[in-house]
């Protein structure tokens, strides 16, 4: 496979319906810097004119005629996919570096994820980069109690973009805050003003974009901390929730490939997210790895460790499962395979920069 930092980048844009979706899209797109992005969007109401409105800043935008992507992952984005790229290889199309795909109010953003490991020539062009999740300020409270697909949207997100605050009671605005932190306590949660564009970095930065990869730490060890020193109650109603594992000793990279590959096998479903940066046996410098549900990116490396503390960090937000079992089942994983750190030189390794999960089980 390519270099998975070079693979042109797919962004996911997902939210309820009626909660800012196209409004926060064509803001990003007046950045200079998101120029060359191809959109994918579902039609869905109103949606044709919204994309003729998207064509003043994406000569490249294309559209899907047949109705929720949600339904349609699985076949018409992978062809819409393949288009694109048969376009953009003929010349036929201006050149994109970039893809944006806005999903219905109804979809799960995950099988977008599945979509790029199941068919071999998406996964050799194009990557999985954030997922964005726009959320109405005003509705929420109402949505989140009524829609389990809204939860999973949050849930799933690396971005939580509020709209609509303006219009909401600022005591309200402060309590869905919270909620989403209980939900999610890895995505920042931004604000999109009214009158200022979006800030272009939503889809710019993750953990394989040069400046990016930093400011994406600095939010993962953010939320790894509040979720250690503050603790988040579970979300009322609703069995997703968020915690931090922390692991005192290296991880052993083969031990934890195994263990990870196997939560995944046997609780995928409910593994919504996994963000990690791991201190592995030999490996100087921190290793990262992100997955969503069954979904593991390839790991990534910092070129240093961001502050003095080495221990490895994983950021899990789950649904139903016990969160002192997960803690339990690692440790007892890296002890078999690392007992008092003494490593056997004729034992196996994974190489660190292989990847854990080959594709969806």
């Amino acid at each position: 496979m390519a270099d998975y930092a070079k693979l042109t980048q797919l962004n996911v844009v997902t939210g309820f319906l009626g909660s800012g979706k196209t409004t926060l899209l064509q803001g990003l797109l007046t950045s200079p810097r998101l120029q060359d992005t191809a959109v994918l969007i579902n039609e869905f109401g109103e949606v044709g004119l919204d994309h003729q409105l998207l064509q003043h800043v994406s000569e490249s935008t294309l559209l899907l005629d047949n109705g929720c992507l949600c339904c349609a992952v699985r076949g018409d984005l992978q062809q819409a996919l393949r288009d694109l790229l048969s376009q953009r290889t003929r010349g036929e199309i201006p050149y994109f570096g970039r893809v944006v795909i806005e999903t219905s109010g109804l979809a799960d953003p995950v099988p977008i994820a599945y979509t790029l490991l199941a068919d071999p020539v998406i996964q050799h062009h194009f990557r999985l980069g954030n997922i964005v999740t726009t959320v109405d300020a005003v509705t929420a409270g109402r949505v989140l109690d009524s829609y389990p697909e809204s939860v999973k949207q949050v849930a799933v997100a690396d971005r939580l973009i509020l709209t609509k605050s303006d219009l909401a009671e600022a005591q309200d605005v402060s309590a869905l805050h919270s909620r989403l932190r209980r939900l999610n306590a890895s995505a920042p949660i931004l604000q999109l003003e009214p009158d200022a564009p979006p800030d272009d970095a939503l889809l710019l930065d993750d953990i394989y974009e040069g400046d990016g990869k930093s400011r994406e730490i600095d939010n993962w060890l953010k939320a790894s901390a509040d979720t250690e020193n503050h603790g988040l109650e579970h979300e009322h109603g609703s069995d997703v929730y968020s915690f931090t594992v922390r692991v005192d000793r290296p991880l052993d990279w083969t031990a934890f490939g195994i263990w990870l590959t196997m939560l995944l096998n046997r609780h995928g479903e409910d593994v919504l997210r996994v963000k990690g940066l791991l201190n592995v046996v030999d490996v100087e410098t921190p290793v990262l790895v992100n997955g969503v549900q069954h979904i593991v990116h390839p790991p990534s490396h910092l070129d240093a460790w961001p502050d003095d503390d080495r221990r490895s960090r994983l950021i899990f937000i789950v649904r139903h499962l016990d969160e002192a079992a997960i803690r339990a089942s690692l440790d007892v994983f890296n002890e078999l395979a690392n007992p008092g750190q003494d490593a056997r030189p004729d034992r196996p390794r994974l190489r660190s920069d292989a990847p854990l999960f080959a594709g969806p089980r």
